[in-house]
């Protein structure tokens, strides 16, 4: 028993046919196959560009930690230079003060031991 209708032709694919739809369908299965491979590639990429990103936020996150951690020695080392120099300008004028005591002390030793001198 025959599942075509009487009317129904019986048409046989000629081998050159066949041979063609072959060759259509193995450059099909080229192409899916070429863009699967593309597509892989592509996700690797965006994979990689991911880690990428990542790290640049972990070492960005790391660097500003660094930056706050400087700016914060940074300041102390400005308060100290300041304190540094603030005393420093006091012994100055301490030194200044001994030395302005101890000149006059020598003038008047100076003019004592003229008077001194005069009177003999």
């Amino acid at each position: 028993m025959n599942d075509r209708p009487a009317n129904f032709p019986s048409l046989e694919p000629s081998p050159a046919d066949i041979e063609a739809a072959t060759r259509r369908l193995m450059t099909a299965l080229d192409a899916l196959e070429s863009a699967v491979e593309r597509r892989r590639e592509a996700d690797r990429d965006e994979d990689e560009l991911a880690t990428r990103i990542q790290a640049l936020g972990a070492d960005r996150s790391r660097l500003a930690d660094e930056l706050d951690t400087s700016l914060v020695k940074s300041r102390k080392l400005e308060r100290a230079n300041r304190e540094i120099a603030e005393r420093l300008d006091a012994a100055i004028g301490t030194i200044r003060e001994v030395l302005g005591v101890a000149e006059a002390d020598s003038a008047e030793q100076a003019v004592e031991a003229d008077e001194a001198g005069e009177d003999e």
